[in-house]
């Protein structure tokens, strides 16, 4: 039977927590993190939203606190703290600060916060959006919080939108390890004014075989470190010394023994240029390697690794705020072990392992902290040899993304699909999964992807926990849309709690073992299995035994389930009619029904002239409890007022229907945006909504540039 495992949420701290025979998911990590929607605020929460684009979908928790200026949310420390890091938003092409109060006493420090590092646009990714909405600043206090403390933020000379705060007792500046050779007795400048470049560059070349010796301070480089072989590059603490630098190391080969420790090393890319290399590393380290201790924030990428790497271990660094990556071991890593990181708001998969021009092999992601990566997976292993994802905590994944994605997507060639055995063990992901743009259609907590070729790999995920997925939980698909088998895999032990939709979504030939997964709140249906193309062979799933809570299987292959009533609902103030099937009993020219539905309130649906009663039917595709409508047409002056008579009709099974609103005068008028809203009886459940125009003071047809239906009055 799998190991029982919960996920705790109370006063907004994120934990996983597992019986001491299996470790718990996630890093250890020396701060605590306190969600901001579960302060008091004088500000107004946003969210909870799952929806591509917003604010609050990028959200931890899919939620935040939203403070016009002057506006306050105040924080209970949850420990023993002097310093503090907040995640944050604020609108496009603005700045101010956070006052800082203790227990209603201000602080003299404050937050600087900005949009400069924000509002990323990746316009060649297909089913891209304007993202990374959020960024990450931090304070050292000047003093001492206890826990039970007040803490609060106060918004100054901009509206902010608070995400999370993290609490963290800073330790002090560590002592120089004798021996070193100090990167200021090379000229380096500890006040970040002149350029320490060079200086670095001599230390390095001073310490062969020992340690460079970064002091407190801010230093300011100006371009790359290469070169850099057998030596310690070492600093007093990632809050003390801090390195200013959006290129640290670019170098194609070293012959290793390589150690990076203790220290911040802070870009200022703005935008995502993939040509540059504006990475904390690009390239290799070499053999027998080291990454620990390090804040690494504001960069494309923070290590995207080529070449030799065999044995590098990456542990114990927080990687915040890059605008794709947060760590790709790119082909040839062997042996390279990835634990115990902390990785937020990055803008493409947080970890990934892509094995271009040689497989990674026997390399491991294991007990890192995932949250909010905002394009893509938490993490994703395209191809690769004998590979390992363990005991990981990965939360709020947006657009584009699973919480952990197996793939055979080559991206480009050479490449080396999963081959060897594929270890998915002790995963904990926390409303992971997401719309597909692309795809029009929902990707799942954790996906299996045969999209170049067959998945040929022995796939095995153990132990896992899949908490409140707004869509499905365990994927199969072949994303390339030709129906390559995802088979080969063996899923044993998983607690799957709020599901969206399904617990399967099987849409590819293929086949996979289920045994010891139990389900609660399962939102439509057990299993979705609907393989494509049609045809193209089956998906065998086999009930290995111990399997509870979803053995129905969803019995429409030509709908897509849509999320239930379970908690969360992935968007609960949504437009339930937008994109769904319309029929009308009649058109005129290109005013075809869809355009009623299609999102757009320039276009619209238009019946036959002088043909009344004329009627428009949308299929919700399940029943649901509609409690308002908004009634659209084009918002254009052009279009004068004008009054509809229009009565709403539902239905449950497309063939009766009765009269929920009798007909009514709606006047439509261009100076309040040609907008009506008919709120519905308490109580009313439907799937097929019908609305029968019997007359309209403007033209001699029926007419609707958008009929939206909504769950909330």
């Amino acid at each position: 039977m799998p190991i029982a495992m919960t996920v705790a949420l109370a006063a907004g701290l994120l934990t996983a927590t597992v019986p001491t025979a299996q470790a718990a998911a996630g890093a250890t990590l020396p701060f605590t993190s306190v969600e901001a929607e579960s302060a008091t605020t004088t500000g107004t929460k946003i969210g909870p939203d799952h929806t591509q684009g917003t604010l609050a979908s990028e959200a931890s928790g899919r939620q935040a606190v939203r403070l016009n200026s002057g506006q306050r949310v105040e924080f209970t420390a949850p420990r023993a703290a002097n310093a503090l890091n907040v995640a944050y938003s604020v609108p496009d092409g603005q700045s101010g600060s956070l006052n800082v109060y203790v227990n209603g006493t201000k602080l003299a420090r404050t937050i600087a916060v900005t949009s400069k590092y924000s509002y990323v646009d990746t316009g060649w990714m297909a089913g891209a959006k304007t993202h990374h909405f959020y960024d990450n600043a931090r304070l050292l206090l000047g003093q001492n919080v206890q826990a039970g403390d007040r803490v609060a933020l106060e918004a100054t000379n901009a509206q902010v939108t608070v995400d999370v705060a993290d609490f963290e007792q800073v330790a002090g500046a560590a002592s120089r390890p004798a021996g070193s050779v100090s990167v200021t007795s090379k000229g380096a400048d500890p006040g970040g004014q002149g350029d320490s470049t060079q200086a670095f560059r001599d230390a390095i070349a001073s310490a062969q075989g020992g340690v460079v010796w970064i002091p407190p301070g801010e230093y300011r480089l100006t371009s790359s470190l290469s070169g850099v072989r057998n030596v310690t590059l070492q600093g007093a603490g990632s809050w003390h010394s801090v390195v200013r630098s959006s290129r640290f190391i670019d170098q194609s080969s070293s012959s290793g023994g390589v150690h990076i420790k203790d220290f911040a090393v802070i870009g200022e890319v703005t935008e995502r240029v993939d040509s540059n290399p504006d990475n904390f590393v690009n390239g290799s380290l070499g053999p027998n390697s080291s990454v620990s201790g390090m804040w690494l924030q504001h960069l494309k990428v923070g290590l995207w690794l080529m070449g030799n790497n065999d044995n590098l271990v990456v542990e114990n660094n927080r990687f915040l705020d890059m605008t794709a990556d947060g760590l790709n071991l790119n082909g040839n890593a062997r042996g390279v072990k990835v634990r115990g990181n902390f990785l937020r708001n990055q803008g493409d998969d947080a970890l990934a392992m892509w094995s271009l021009n040689a497989p990674d092999v026997n390399s491991s992601f294991e007990n890192n902290t995932i949250t909010q990566p905002n394009l893509a997976n938490g993490i994703a292993i395209y191809g690769g040899t004998d590979i390992t994802v363990r005991n990981n905590l990965i939360s709020d994944t947006n657009a584009l993304g699973s919480g952990i994605a197996i793939s055979n997507q080559k991206f480009l060639d050479p490449f080396h699909p999963l081959s060897g055995t594929i270890t998915v063990d002790g995963n904990t992901l926390v409303r992971t999964g997401a719309m597909n743009p692309n795809w029009n259609h929902p990707m799942g907590a954790l996906r299996v992807d045969s999209y170049d070729s067959a998945i040929e790999a022995q796939v095995k995920i153990t132990n896992t926990t899949i908490t409140d997925s707004p869509y499905s939980a365990f994927e199969f698909v072949s994303g390339g849309g030709r129906g390559l088998a995802a088979k080969n895999v063996t899923v044993d032990g998983a607690t799957v709690r709020n599901t969206g939709t399904v617990v399967v979504q099987a849409e590819t030939q293929g086949a996979a073992t289920f045994r010891n997964v139990t389900a609660t709140g399962v939102g439509a249906a057990g299993i979705y299995n609907c393989p494509y193309p049609a045809n193209s062979g089956p998906f065998t799933l086999t009930d290995g035994g111990g399997n509870t809570g979803w053995s129905s299987t969803w019995s429409d292959c030509s709908t897509w389930p849509q999320p239930g009533q379970s908690n969360p609902d992935p968007d609960p103030a949504r437009n339930l009619a937008k994109g769904r099937p319309a029929t009308a009993t009649g058109s005129q020219d290109v005013y075809t029904p869809g355009k009623a539905v299609d999102g757009d309130a320039n276009s619209y649906w238009e019946s036959g002239n002088n043909a009344f009663p004329q009627s428009l039917t949308v299929d919700l595709g399940s029943r649901e409890a509609v409690r308002r409508l908004v009634l659209k047409l084009p918002p254009s002056s052009a279009w004068g007022a004008r009054t509809q008579t229009v009565t709403v009709l539902g239905s449950t099974d497309g063939s009766n229907f009765s009269t929920v609103v009798g007909p009514t005068g709606y006047r439509f008028d261009p100076s309040t945006g040609n907008t009506v809203t008919v709120a519905l009886p308490a109580g009313t459940g439907l799937r097929h909504l019908r609305l029968s125009v019997s007359a309209n003071t403007g033209w001699p047809a029926a007419q609707f540039s958008e009929v939206e239906a909504y769950p909330t009055s």
